[in-house]
């Protein structure tokens, strides 16, 4: 089953409306979406698409990227209600237009518009131990009356298509390796060597920020990082592919979980979106006090452009606009817990 929703671009929900579990998949997910200072403009992190690429098959070598993403990890116990859930982002070309025409930016009613890229998600969804399934994600177009009716927002996205696959292999009693397999077969055209920019064209045919996530009511995922001594060997068999995964959901003490989150970013297990965070900057190699401190002090100019740039970039700035004096302070450190000093002498 595949679930799509070409029509528009998805709001970015409130964070705090979902579980623990739903948010570090999220914050996974737009992770290096946009990067700081957030304009089509700058120089610094001006590439984009860098996290989780799984690129069509007939370039992947060409680019030097994966055209597939492998996931292995242990479970434990019954396996036929195993959900797994596949979600990427697919890249959106946005073109303004004027009379018809394409043009690189345009101001209409004080607001600013400029031609750049968007995403959409995507999420393939299979059940079961042992299943495939095809992604075939038909191409498409939406276009955006501005006011006054001259201009337009026109968005495109190619089509996609692929295959997700789901082994099960027998490791140990009632302990069976679950290999998850994303490929990219889309059909693309095969950059020229040499040429400037084939990465970044390549990347309205690709599926971006790739992640798992795997869930099972009956069994339970053992943790790749502090396995038990007797499936170590089992553990360290688990050879994973442009992926990173590790247990998520509520910490029991025993190494086990119902959920795993298999991403590029590496991440420890039962991983935390910090209370204190405002919102998702999708720059998590930055510190968050640094980067709203930032935000704020942009110019005008640059606000503006960044407004201009991404919904999500606007969305970052009003809410780092809106932020008070307790939530910037709640920002500089936080103590999660004392432990005593041992005493001298002792």
């Amino acid at each position: 089953m595949t679930r799509t929703d070409p029509s528009d671009l998805p709001d970015l929900p409130d964070l705090s409306d979902l579980s623990e579990v739903e948010k570090i998949t999220r914050t996974c997910l737009y992770e290096g979406y946009l990067l700081w200072p957030y304009r089509r403009s700058a120089l610094k992190n001006a590439k984009r698409w860098t996290f989780g690429g799984v690129f069509p098959a007939v370039c992947a070598d060409a680019l030097g990227e994966p055209a597939t993403m492998t996931t292995r990890v242990l479970h434990e116990g019954p396996a036929e209600d195993l959900t797994v859930r596949v979600r990427f982002l697919q890249v959106v070309d946005r073109t303004v237009t004027q009379y018809g025409r394409p043009v690189d930016a345009l101001t209409v009613g004080g607001e600013r518009y400029v031609s750049w890229q968007e995403v959409t998600e995507r999420e393939v969804v299979l059940t079961g131990a042992a299943g495939r399934a095809a992604v075939d994600l038909p191409e498409g177009t939406d276009t955006e009356e501005l006011p006054g009716g001259d201009a337009c927002l026109v968005r495109e996205w190619q089509r996609l298509t692929g295959t997700l696959e789901v082994t099960a292999e027998p490791v140990a009693d009632g302990v069976c390796r679950l290999t998850v397999r994303i490929s990219n077969s889309t059909p693309c055209p095969v950059p020229d060597h040499g040429t400037r920019h084939t990465r970044e064209e390549a990347a309205s045919y690709a599926f971006v920020s790739t992640h798992t996530v795997l869930h099972s009511d009956r069994g339970r995922f053992v943790s790749l990082l502090d396995p038990p001594a007797s499936l170590r060997d089992h553990a360290a068999a688990c050879r994973n592919e442009g992926t990173w995964p590790v247990l998520v959901g509520t910490d029991q003490g025993d190494g086990r979980a119902r959920t795993v989150l298999s991403s590029p970013v590496t991440l420890y297990d039962f991983p935390r979106v910090a209370p204190e965070s405002p919102g998702d900057l999708f720059d998590g190699t930055e510190i968050d006090q640094l980067l709203v401190l930032s935000v704020l002090s942009l110019t005008e100019e640059e606000r503006a452009e960044a407004r201009a740039s991404d919904p999500r970039a606007r969305e970052i700035l009003d809410r780092c606009a809106g932020l008070g004096t307790d939530d910037l302070m709640a920002l500089h450190g936080t103590i999660r817990e004392f432990n005593a000093a041992p005493r001298e002498g002792k």
